[in-house]
């Protein structure tokens, strides 16, 4: 199986942790390795290092090229900008078309998650490699068990058990549901009728191939027209030049909300997946207690509780006294100061620094 890695984000719900000319999925948030370098660390053991694609922006090459030697050159797919995810999974795909059999099993992974149970997540996804492989279903969703009625995920939902594979239970596909109400998380969580959305899934090349060609016609021309100059000298030029005209949207609304739901499957366990994508979910990703505060670096605190205390700085000491649901992140780029109620406001923040004179400290 050949699996690609998606890390082409720009993570501003996450500045000034995540820049543009550093995003988060590259930077060592917990621990001494980045995101993505964790993410390949998952299943480089189990597929070797010419199976393993990474798909970013091109300007970000060559980070992945000091952070993942290991990895063949070739296998960094770089886009030359921003056309959401229908594009980069398409152009993706027209990758692994190149080097793999339209019947050969694929995995689509993300970059930017942790997962605490990596050996199984890594037996979710040799099973879902398995059920592909054996025509058994085209395409499998893994998801994580969910630990509580979370309204800022995706969900999955599951038809009845349809079989059991390496002591996984196999689930039918039923829906997916992108960040529900709380209510309806609620309502899903009591009846065991959804897990979290990971966006991770398995399929097959040619799979992909036909509904993109049935759903997307006119992109998936244009793709193929990259396809064909992959490993020629005109590849780069013929990038530049279509790639930007692709259309814009989400590879939910293009590919995925359109299939047929016994094309599907549903695999899932307590993988110890979480999706940080603000500062607060990381917090609670690292632990969830409200009365615990989460700090890293030169950080003495007193009286505080439900705060993330981050100083990047090792010549200055971030002090904090009664602070309470409290972000403060210190860099060497900015420091931020943030209650966890306003942290929906930190994207827009960065937004608004845009083409203007503090750009610089994006």
């Amino acid at each position: 199986m050949k699996l690609v890695i998606f890390a082409g984000g720009s993570g501003r719900r996450l500045w000034p942790l995540s820049l543009k000319s550093s995003p988060k999925q590259f930077e060592p948030i917990l621990g001494e390795k980045s995101t993505l370098q964790l993410a390949v660390d998952r299943v480089l053991p189990q597929y070797g290092a010419e199976n393993i694609f990474i798909s970013t922006n091109e300007l970000y090459v060559p980070i992945l090229e000091k952070q993942l030697p290991e990895l063949p050159p070739e296998n960094f797919i770089g886009e030359p900008t921003r056309r959401d995810l229908a594009a980069a999974v398409g152009l993706a795909i027209s990758h692994l078309a190149h080097y793999a059999s339209d019947d050969e099993p694929i995995g689509i992974l993300w970059g930017d998650n942790y997962m605490d149970e990596v050996t199984t997540f890594r037996a979710v996804l040799k099973s879902a490699e398995t059920l592909v492989a054996t025509g058994k279903a085209k395409i499998v969703f893994m998801g994580e068990t969910p630990r509580f009625a979370n309204d800022n995920l995706g969900w999955i939902g599951m038809r009845g058990q349809v079989d059991t594979l390496d002591g996984l239970p196999v689930y039918g596909f039923k829906t997916l549901t992108y960040r529900p109400p709380l209510d309806e998380c609620q309502r899903m969580f009591a009846a065991q009728s959804h897990v979290w959305n990971t966006g991770y899934f398995v399929t097959s090349v040619g799979y992909i191939k036909q509904k993109y060609a049935e759903l997307q016609p006119e992109m998936w021309s244009d793709l193929s027209k990259i396809a064909d100059m992959i490993g020629k000298d005109g590849y780069t030029a013929t990038l530049h030049e279509i790639y930007p005209t692709l259309l814009e949207t989400s590879f939910d609304d293009a590919v995925l909300h359109h299939l047929p739901a016994e094309d599907g499957a549903v695999l899932h366990a307590e993988m110890g997946w979480s999706d940080p994508g603000t500062l607060y979910a990381l917090k609670e990703a690292l632990n969830p207690s409200e009365e615990a505060n989460v700090t890293r670096g030169l950080v003495i605190e007193h009286g505080s509780r439900d705060s993330l205390l981050y100083n990047y700085q090792n010549d200055k000491l971030l002090a904090a006294i009664g602070l309470d649901g409290m972000i403060v992140v210190n860099t060497e780029n900015a420091i931020l100061v943030v209650h966890k109620d306003q942290i929906p406001l930190v994207k827009k923040l960065v937004n608004q620094m845009v083409g203007t004179n503090l750009e610089k400290f994006t």
